[in-house]
């Protein structure tokens, strides 16, 4: 079932990557590693996880479809060993398909905390199967396991259990105390989940995220920064000046300062994910849901969209895919239209870079915050537009789970996890990104590099029309340009258009622009289309065109809008203040 630890314990065995969070169904595809068991190479497989294997929803059908068409040679069934009563039924249908099963009761410390008394062996016996009694968080029972592996795999299959022989094996083996309960859990639900006082203090818990995000990492990013200005004036330039000037510039003004200025970030966005990471794997994000699902219904939508609009925050592309868990059609097509709106790190990258250079420390959280309010805004307002042609048919169910604290190892590989996932699609686009900008900038022969003579400069002049009532200019126009294709690629852009990278390019940006120019450019680059693997993403889900490119045009058109109105109602209000 969801939230059991499923992907917790494919990284403790495997030492893999899965994403692993405090709320369930998130797991919403084929997550796989390998893994020695005894003499034997072994594929683990993480399917997503379900209440019911003759479920109807995209999920659903991808763990019924993989043991259908697959027949794996061993199952591993995992309970929450805190609350077995609820998991019997998809057990017994577990039992029913014909193939070797281990039960791997996981969470052990929880339920050892509750005072439940779980007879492991009796237990075992009862079912006829191998029971295993671990806690995938902290590495407990997993000798144990390997263990049960490697007999099952030598096994025969499992026999076919009913509801009612599982339910008596666990009424004998396991002695739940009557007063049972995550006391400290109910505690702090009864403020945090408080009707008035609850998205206060979730709003404001975001809010002192933010800031202390930017106080501790703005003197890491300053030192970063200085570390490749350093490079490059001491190292780089004396190695590379015997190359031709053409050849130097596009090594240094191109790559060099497009991806030393990306790379600077990383220090902002290890510390944003490792805080949102806490917040997350604490239970709050699940609690989030609950609390916005009174409110998300009357936009069209329910908690569950809420939960993947804050997964939309790391990356759309899996959220989208994340809404595979609503079996509502109607319901998983608005909340992909409004996924895209979600600030995700490619777009953080540029808010925290225009952040720093435009506004002060004691500013920057609330501009932060406010970027992502009007995400969140412009996500209820499309809900609210469309939720009439797609319409919600689907009831919320959603477990709340105890709060865990997280293990100082889960928010390591957490961080981990988000910073190679980080420089790994920055490497690949950015690459790719800075050299074409610069050849943009740099060509025809004999044009003045950054000049409007260049294809780059022509191509801002021929779209300066549309976008200088917003207060871009024809710089920013260019690097809005290519990122269309990926988000990250925007920061690189503006390092190689004009020509500096780290504090020289936030000199420049404040040289050339104001603070309602660079607040109307990130509305604009936070509304504007999705980027080129969101769109697949969505061309893939849904299999349907006209739904795309609704995708695609919706958030364009709102963007001009919504900053066409703030830059000129800023500017009147300059003007006649």
């Amino acid at each position: 079932m969801p939230n059991t630890g499923k992907s917790s314990l494919l990284n403790r065995l495997t030492g893999a990557n899965a994403k692993v969070g405090n709320w369930p169904g998130l797991t919403v595809s084929l997550l796989s590693a390998r893994l020695i068991v005894g003499d034997q190479m072994v594929q683990l497989i993480d399917l997503p996880g379900i209440y019911d294997l003759s479920g109807y929803s995209e999920d659903e059908k991808v763990v019924t479809t993989y043991l259908e068409t697959q027949k794996p040679d061993l199952i591993l069934f995992m309970m929450n060993a805190s609350q077995v009563d609820r998991q019997l039924n998809l057990l017994s249908q577990v039992s029913s398909n014909g193939m070797p099963v281990v039960v791997v009761m996981n969470m052990a410390d929880e339920a050892k905390a509750l005072g439940i008394e779980i007879k492991v062996d009796l237990l075992s016996r009862q079912l006829g199967l191998p029971v295993c009694l671990l806690s995938a968080k902290y590495g407990q029972g997993m000798e144990q396991l390997q263990k049960q592996m490697r007999d099952a795999l030598k096994s025969l299959p499992s026999k076919p259990l009913s509801p009612a022989e599982v339910q008596r094996a666990f009424k004998a083996s396991v002695m739940v105390p009557a007063q049972a309960s995550h006391q400290l859990t109910e505690r702090i639900d009864k403020v945090l989940l408080h009707p008035w006082l609850g998205l206060p203090i979730f709003f404001s818990a975001m809010l002192l995220l933010f800031e202390g995000v930017f106080s501790i990492g703005k003197p890491l990013q300053d030192a970063m920064s200085w570390l490749f200005t350093n490079l490059r004036t001491q190292a780089l330039e004396p190695l590379l000046s015997g190359l031709p000037l053409m050849m130097q510039g596009l090594l240094l003004d191109g790559l060099f300062n497009g991806i030393s200025t990306v790379a600077s970030f990383v220090p902002l966005i290890i510390l944003f994910f490792l805080f949102l990471g806490i917040v997350e794997d604490t239970g709050y994000l699940s609690r989030a849901a609950f609390l916005m699902d009174a409110l998300m219904s009357k936009f069209g939508m329910d908690g569950r969209s809420f939960v993947m609009l804050l997964m939309g925050f790391g990356c759309n592309v899996p959220a989208l895919m994340g809404t595979r868990v609503i079996r509502s059609k109607g319901l998983r097509y608005l909340t992909m239209l409004t996924i895209p709106f979600s600030l995700c790190t490619a777009r953080l990258q540029v808010f925290v870079l225009f952040i720093a250079a435009m506004f002060t420390t004691a500013q920057a959280p609330w501009v932060l915050f406010s970027l992502y309010l009007v995400s969140i805004a412009l996500a209820m307002i499309t809900s609210l537009i469309f939720k009439n042609k797609y319409v919600n048919i689907d009831a919320f169910v959603l477990e709340i789970p105890p709060y865990r604290l997280p293990t100082l190892r889960q928010m390591i590989l957490k961080g981990w996890q988000e910073v190679r996932h980080f420089l790994t699609r920055t490497t690949r686009f950015i690459m790719l990104g800075v050299l074409l900008i610069w050849v943009l900038t740099n060509f025809p022969e004999g044009a003045t590099a950054g000049s409007l003579e260049t294809w780059a400069g022509q191509l801002s002049h021929w779209m300066a029309p549309l976008l200088k009532p917003l207060g871009i200019n024809e710089q920013l126009t260019i690097a809005l340009v290519f990122g269309f294709v990926a988000k990250e690629v925007v920061i690189g852009a503006l390092a190689v258009i004009y020509g500096h990278e780290g504090q020289a390019l936030i000199d420049a940006i404040v040289h050339n622009m104001d603070w309602i120019s660079a607040y109307s450019f990130m509305l604009f680059a936070l509304i504007y289309t999705p980027c080129v693997s969101t769109i697949a993403t969505i061309r893939n889900e849904t299999k349907n065109w006209a739904f795309t490119t609704l995708s695609v045009a919706w958030p364009l058109c709102v963007a001009w809008l919504v900053s066409f109105a703030f830059y000129q109602t800023a500017m009147w209000v300059r003007v006649h203040a």
